[in-house]
């Protein structure tokens, strides 16, 4: 049995999310494990080193799985590429050691989210940017940025209301640039809760238009309640950007 390391692009709009679920076949997990299970002629479990949410891109996406297999890696990844569809690409594939988990070996993520910040129409590439015309302070969004950077329980940022697991998480660096009428903040961290990122972005847009102060953060991260922070910003905004490994 071989353990494989592939990595993936994908658009996620017309997909309900990364993680297989009952009730839909349109998972890219999923379509992935569908696609290789016909390639390899066997069952095939991916893992991937995030779920991310229906409607949520990905630049870099590694996942894992092996297989018993004589092909190589060359010809596993032609045959991904001529079957993929248009909107999931497979950049490479290589034969990892057998110990490799794509998410248990993760060690950090970072995310983009775009913010298209003006009245004027946003045409080509509003599949991959989320609305928000509003005049926005970002040097107040970075004010506040900086009061969450850092190792912080993060339960305030988690829409799961009923996670059992640690919620403290250390976010490394937010950054946060202009690019013409594009507004887009970068999230680099060892680990991100569910929905944390859109959360994150929700309350630091609120920042920006005033509806709240920078100096609220600490008072958010130690409340632990949902309900003190920022609205879920659209997930069409958002993309996974890169994962790192050791």
């Amino acid at each position: 049995m071989r353990c494989f390391r592939l990595t993936l692009c994908y658009e996620g709009t017309r997909y309900k999310g990364w993680q297989r679920q009952g009730n839909t076949p349109d998972t890219l997990q999923a379509k992935l494990e569908e696609l290789l299970g016909r390639i390899l002629e066997q069952e095939v479990e991916l893992a991937g080193s995030g779920r991310t949410d229906a409607g949520v891109h990905a630049r870099r996406q590694v996942c894992s799985f092996r297989a018993d297999t004589a092909m190589s890696c060359e010809e596993l990844l032609a045959a991904l590429r001529r079957y993929l569809p248009e909107d999931v690409g497979a950049l490479a594939l290589e034969e990892a050691e057998p110990r490799f988990h794509a998410r248990l070996s993760c060690t950090g993520k970072t995310y983009l989210y775009r913010v298209w910040n003006s009245e004027a129409p946003c045409v080509f590439e509003r599949r991959w940017t989320a609305v928000f015309p509003a005049p926005l302070d970002t040097e107040a969004m970075e004010r506040a940025a900086e009061k969450l950077t850092g190792t912080h329980d993060f339960t305030a940022f988690c829409a799961n209301k009923h996670m059992k697991k640690s919620a403290v998480r250390t976010l490394r660096r937010v950054e946060i640039t202009r690019e013409g009428e594009e507004l887009r903040l970068r999230f680099e961290g060892d680990g991100f809760l569910y929905h944390m990122v859109r959360i994150l972005v929700g309350t630091l847009l609120e920042v920006g238009t005033g509806e709240r102060d920078a100096a609220e953060m600490p008072a958010i991260l130690a409340s632990r309640d949902r309900s003190r922070a920022g609205f879920t910003a659209p997930a069409k905004g958002l993309t996974l950007w890169d994962v790192s490994y050791e």
